[in-house]
Parts: C-alpha cells; structure tokens; sequence
C-alpha cells in the first residue's frame, strides 16, 4: 500500500464534499478523535524522547495523547490514541500518524502489519446511530463516497462500563482518510459526541459474565480444567497452525496478551494435543477476570487469522 505525501490529503478538493459544507463557526470548532494501535505502533508514534508525537504535534496543530503504557482498550492489547484540536487539524495529525505507521510497515510483514492497514475507530456507543443513520443511509453513502469498508461492532457487554464501540476501516490509504473525515464531521455536529472529549483514556471496566464464540473447525475450543473453579485454571485448545499467531513474533503476543489481562499463558509443547484432537493446550491461570479476558483476546487473535 503505498502512501501519498502527508500535505496531499488536507490540499485535496474532495474535502469539500464532506457531510456538513464548510463554514468558518463549524471548522473552529473543537473535535478529537480516537483510534487504537498496537503497543509497538505506539512506541513508533512517541519516538525517542517524544520527538516524533512533538514534531506532529507542531506540524498539525493538534493535540495528541496516549493512553499509558499497560492501559489498553478492554478485551485487546491495543493502546488508545486521542487527536483533539480542529476538524483540519486533527485529519491532518490522523494523516502524519498513519503515513509514519505504514512507512514502518512496507519493508515488515509482522503482526502489526494487519493491524495497520484497518483503522479502528473508538466512538461512543450513544453516537454510533449518527454514522449508521436512518436505515443505514449515512454509513452506506459514506461507504459509496470514500470506496472503504466500514464495520461498527457490537457493543460489547463482557465489560461493565464500557461504553464505547469500534468502527474499523478498510481499503488504501486515502479511502481511509476520506472515510474518517466522513466521520469526523458527521460525529462533530452531535453535542453528545463532543462532550465525551474530556473523557479519560483509561477503561476502568469490571468483567460480566463471559459467553465465548468460537470459531469453526474446533478452533479455540473450550476444555474444562481439571482443577476446581477456585483454582482458578483454564485449559483451552487451539489449532496448532494457529498458535504461531497467539505466541507472536519473539513472544510479543503472548506477553501483551498476558500484561493486559494479568494472567498466566502456558502453551503446552509441540506434539503435546489435547485428547483426541490436533489443537494445542494453552493453559490460562490467575483471576477469573483475568483468565476470561486471556480468553477473549486469545480467541480474537485467533479469529483474525481465520478472517483472513
């Protein structure tokens, strides 16, 4: 995916044709925006000593604010990312972020590398009917409009106190950047939307009960343990041509994966099945929030690879 200049997309005349018409009261208004990006992708976005989110912030004229470090988006190991400032402002700040990510990426072909090329979105779960509209015009003409893909999950009730939604974005570079600017300024004119700004970046969220999907061909399978509930130990079976995903590149994965949730993760060796079947044990322990969230993101890794 190749990707334009960073100055092409804010000089370009499509910016125009953007839901709401251009007018200096609403271009001054302040908006932000919220994204999620991979540990690693964050680290690139700070740069060594804050240099890199310093120069953005310079060259856009907008604020730009990280969740810290160990502080993801419930059920991920993904950190938050806030944009706040004018309308152009922040695409622009979007745009230097994005163009700086998928330069990293060309030459790599990681895990962060399927990350990257979808946008996720993070928007109130109250502001998500702005985006689909009425019988899901708005998010039909914006998908018409920008030539992207644009999915918004379901709200997810595994977390108590979670509020908000992702709405991940698919396609080249600029399909993208014309989606969220379809977005934006759909979501900027709802004062619900804008009074979510001073929101915090952190999720305090409590864990509810956890109803598992699993995916076919017996993928991420749900074992019992053999221990008692209050031990605290799940066994769970995953195809062994997917465990390389769950593990990541230099155990990256399984490390993120354990700081987010707090639990232990042990893939059982190569050879070693469960019973019967050609999955690996990977056993989860510590709380029972702990091990449902472990689970969750273990199943999303998963998912992912058989999406793709």
């Amino acid at each position: 995916m190749e990707s334009p200049d960073s100055s092409t997309y804010i000089s370009s005349p499509k910016r125009s044709g953007s839901p709401k018409s251009p007018n200096s009261e609403f271009m001054e208004k302040p908006t932000y925006l919220k994204f999620l990006v991979s540990n690693a992708a964050a680290g690139s976005v700070i740069g060594k000593g804050g240099s890199t989110i310093t120069d953005f912030q310079k060259d856009s004229g907008a604020r730009i604010q990280l969740s810290r470090n160990q502080e993801y988006f419930p059920g991920t190991a993904d950190r938050i990312i806030m944009i706040s400032g004018k309308i152009d402002d922040v695409l622009k700040a979007m745009d230097l972020i994005l163009n700086k990510l998928l330069s990293e990426i060309q030459s790599e072909d990681g895990d962060d590398a399927d990350q990257i090329s979808k946008v996720r979105l993070v928007v109130p779960n109250n502001c998500c009917g702005a985006i689909i509209g009425k019988s899901g015009a708005t998010i039909k003409s914006f998908i018409e409009d920008s030539q992207a893909g644009i999915k918004i999950s379901p709200q997810d009730n595994n977390y108590i106190g979670l509020t908000d939604r992702v709405v991940t974005l698919t396609g080249s570079f600029e399909e993208q950047m014309r989606a969220i600017d379809l977005i934006l300024s759909k979501l900027s004119e709802d004062s619900l939307y804008l009074q979510s700004m001073n929101a915090p970046l952190s999720y305090p969220v409590g864990t509810a009960g956890y109803n598992a999907n699993y995916g076919p061909n017996g993928v991420a399978a749900r074992y019992p343990s053999n221990k008692e509930d209050r031990g605290n130990s799940l066994t769970i079976g995953v195809a062994d041509e997917h465990i390389g995903v769950v593990v990541g590149r230099g155990g990256r994965n399984i490390l993120e994966i354990s700081q987010a949730s707090g639990a232990r993760i042990k893939i059982s060796d190569r050879g070693d099945f469960m019973s019967g079947t050609s999955n690996r044990k990977v056993t989860i322990t510590g709380s029972l929030g702990a091990i449902r969230t472990a689970e969750a993101m273990i199943n999303q890794k998963v998912a992912s690879v058989i999406e793709r």
